[in-house]
C-alpha cells in the first residue's frame, strides 16, 4: 500500500458505549446528583433541598392550573406525586444525557450545571432564606453527578470496546458459539455493579440526608412547653343518639383529618425560636413566643373546616377540638386602626391569605390555635400555631405554620390563591355528604340505613333530607353537635327491595336556606350541588 493510500484512508470511528448503557449511566448521574443535593442539604440543615425548592417554585408558577387537576387526581398525596414527578423528569432527562454524552463529553457539565443553577436559585428566593450556601450545595451535587455519569461512561465504552476486539469466533474452549468473551463479561459486570453501587449510594444518600432535616419539634416542644388548660370550652357531645357503620364520626381523629397546602415538605418549626408578629395598620405592633402564647387565656372549641378544593361528595373536610387564643384578644392588644379592613396572615414558607376584620367581631370562632384534639398540632397541621375561623375556607383563613398577622386595606394586598383566579372572599357554602352506602356498594337484603353529614360552619343546619330513586323528601334523623359551627351527622333507615337504587342528600341550614342542586366546580369559590350514590341491594 502506498503513502498516498494510507493518508487516504478514513480514521476509525472512536468506539462508543451501547445507547441503553449509555442512558443507564446518564440516569445513575442524574440521581447522584440529586442524593447529594439532598444529603449535602441534610448535613447542612438546609430547607428546602434543590429538589423541594425546584418543586415548590413549580406549584407557585402553576398551581392556579393545576390545583383542581392535582387534588381530584391524587388527593391528598398531590405533593408526594409533585416530587416524585419532579424526580422522574430528572432521572430521564438524565437519561437523554448520558446518550448524548457518548459523543459530547461535555454535555453532562452543561445540563447539570444549568440544573444546578435552577435549584440554587429556587433555594435562594425560597421565603426561609437559604441564602448563598445553595450554591455550594448546587456545586457539589453537580460535581457529584457529573463524575458519576463519566464514570460509569467510561465503565460502559470498556463494554464496547472488549466487543470490538478480535476474538475467537467459536469463544473460548467449551463455551457456546458466539457467548461473550472474559473480558467481555467482566467489564459488562464491572458497568452493571459500578452502576448498581451508585444507585443504591444515590437513594441511601437522599434517605438520610431527608432524615437529618425530619426533626422531631413537636416531641422537643412537648418536652420543654406545657399545654395549659383552656378558661372556656365548648363541650363536644358525649355520645351521639346513633352510629352508622362506616360513617364519619362527629369528632376526625387528626391521623385521618385532610391536609391540603402548597408546602411539599412541611416546615419544621422550632417553638423555642417561633415567634408570631402582629403589625400593619395597628397601633403597637408586639410579637409573642411559644411560651407567651400559651400563657394567655385560651378557648377550647369543635370547628369545622373545609378545603376550596373540595368537591361535591368530597373527603377535604373534618372537625376537630382546637385549642388557641381567640384572634380577637390579640387584636385587641395590638389596637386595630380605623381603615383597617383585612387580617392578612404570613405563613414561614411564604404562603399568605386575608380575610375581612368583620370576620374577627367576637361571635364568629376565630382563634390562633395550637392544639388538635388535645394535643399539640401536629406538623403537618401547623405546628406551632396556626388560624382556624368559623365558616371560611382555608383558602382564605387557615394560615399554617403562622409567623405574621398583617392589618391592611380589602385592597392593599391578595392572598396566595387571588391572583392565581380565585375569590377574594370564601365563605363556607351549605353542604352534605352520602357516607353510607358508597358508590358501587352491594348492601345486604333488608332494610339498608344511609349515615353521612351535612355542614355550614358559622351557620349551623337545621335539617337533612334524603330522596332514594327520585322519590319524596324524606326528613332525615341528626345527631348532636357542640354548635353551629360543626358538622352534623346523619342517618335515614329505608327498606329497599333488591336491585339497583340511588340516592341524594340535601341540607336546610339554621337561617332556612335550603342547599341548592345547581352544579358548580370548586373554582372560584367552593363547589356546588347535590352528593348522590348508585348502590345495588341484594335478592
Amino acid at each position: 500500500m502506498t503513502d498516498d493510500a494510507l493518508l487516504d484512508t478514513p480514521a476509525p470511528e472512536p468506539i462508543s458505549a451501547s445507547a441503553w448503557s449509555a442512558a443507564l449511566a446518564g440516569t445513575i448521574g442524574a440521581a447522584v446528583a440529586l442524593g447529594t443535593g439532598q444529603l449535602v442539604s441534610g448535613l447542612l440543615d438546609v430547607t428546602p433541598s434543590p429538589v423541594l425548592a425546584v418543586g415548590g417554585e413549580f406549584v407557585d408558577r402553576f398551581a392556579a392550573s393545576l390545583k383542581e387537576l392535582a387534588v381530584s387526581l391524587f388527593g391528598t398525596n398531590d405533593k408526594a406525586a409533585l416530587v416524585i414527578g419532579t424526580v422522574i423528569f430528572s432521572l430521564v432527562l438524565g437519561a437523554l444525557v448520558g446518550i448524548g454524552a457518548r459523543r459530547q463529553r461535555w454535555l453532562p457539565v452543561v445540563v447539570l450545571g444549568a440544573f444546578g443553577v435552577v435549584g440554587a436559585l429556587a433555594q435562594i428566593t425560597d421565603p426561609r432564606h437559604v441564602g448563598p450556601v445553595a450554591w455550594l450545595i448546587a456545586l457539589v451535587s453537580v460535581g457529584a453527578g457529573v463524575g458519576a455519569t463519566w464514570f460509569l461512561l467510561d465503565r460502559a465504552r470498556a463494554v464496547a470496546v472488549a466487543k470490538a476486539s478480535p476474538s475467537d469466533p467459536a469463544g473460548p474452549a467449551g463455551s457456546e458459539v458466539g457467548a461473550p468473551t472474559p473480558s467481555v463479561a467482566v467489564a459488562r459486570r464491572t458497568f452493571i455493579g459500578a452502576a448498581a453501587a451508585l444507585g443504591a449510594v444515590s437513594a441511601a444518600t437522599a434517605a438520610f440526608g431527608r432524615s437529618l432535616v425530619q426533626q422531631d419539634v413537636v416531641g422537643e416542644a412537648a418536652r420543654r412547653f406545657r399545654l395549659r388548660p383552656p378558661k372556656s370550652r365548648v363541650e363536644v357531645p358525649a355520645s351521639q343518639p346513633f352510629t352508622v357503620d362506616g360513617a364519619s364520626p362527629y369528632i376526625t381523629p387528626t391521623e385521618d383529618f385532610y391536609r391540603i397546602d402548597t408546602a411539599l415538605s412541611a416546615p419544621q418549626v422550632d417553638a423555642g425560636s417561633w415567634s408570631l408578629r402582629i403589625d400593619g395598620m395597628v397601633d403597637e405592633p408586639f410579637e409573642i413566643s411559644y411560651q407567651e402564647l400559651l400563657d394567655l387565656p385560651s378557648v377550647e372549641v369543635p370547628v369545622t373546616i373545609q378545603c376550596v378544593s373540595n368537591e361535591v361528595g368530597g373527603d377535604l373536610v373534618g372537625t376537630a377540638v382546637w385549642q388557641g387564643v381567640p384572634l380577637a384578644d390579640l387584636l385587641e392588644r395590638a389596637g386595630v386602626q380605623s381603615g383597617a379592613e383585612q387580617v392578612f396572615t404570613h405563613s414561614v414558607d411564604g404562603w399568605t391569605a386575608g380575610f375581612p376584620t368583620e370576620a374577627v367581631d367576637g361571635e364568629r370562632v376565630a382563634i390562633l390555635a395550637y392544639a388538635m384534639n388535645g394535643e399539640p398540632l401536629t406538623v403537618p397541621h401547623g405546628f406551632p400555631a396556626r388560624l382556624v375561623v368559623a365558616g371560611l375556607y382555608g383558602y382564605v383563613s387557615a394560615t399554617k405554620w403562622i409567623e405574621r398577622i398583617e392589618l391592611t386595606t380589602w385592597d392593599g394586598v391578595d392572598g396566595y390563591w387571588v391572583p392565581r383566579g380565585w375569590s377574594k372572599e370564601g365563605p363556607i357554602k351549605l353542604a352534605s355528604r352520602i357516607d353510607v352506602p358508597r358508590s358501587g356498594e352491594r348492601m345486604p337484603a333488608g332494610g339498608v340505613t344511609l349515615g353521612g353529614v351535612a355542614w355550614r360552619p358559622s351557620v349551623g343546619v337545621r335539617s337533612v333530607e334524603v330522596s332514594v330513586d327520585d322519590g319524596a323528601w324524606q326528613e332525615a334523623e341528626l345527631g348532636t353537635v357542640s354548635s353551629e359551627n360543626t358538622w352534623v351527622t346523619w342517618r335515614l333507615a329505608t327498606d329497599l327491595g333488591p336491585g339497583k337504587h340511588q340516592a341524594r342528600v340535601r341540607a336546610i341550614d339554621a337561617d332556612g336556606r335550603t342547599q341548592t342542586a345547581a352544579v358548580a366546580a370548586p373554582a372560584p369559590n367552593g363547589a356546588t350541588g347535590l352528593h348522590q350514590v348508585s348502590f345495588e341491594v341484594a335478592s
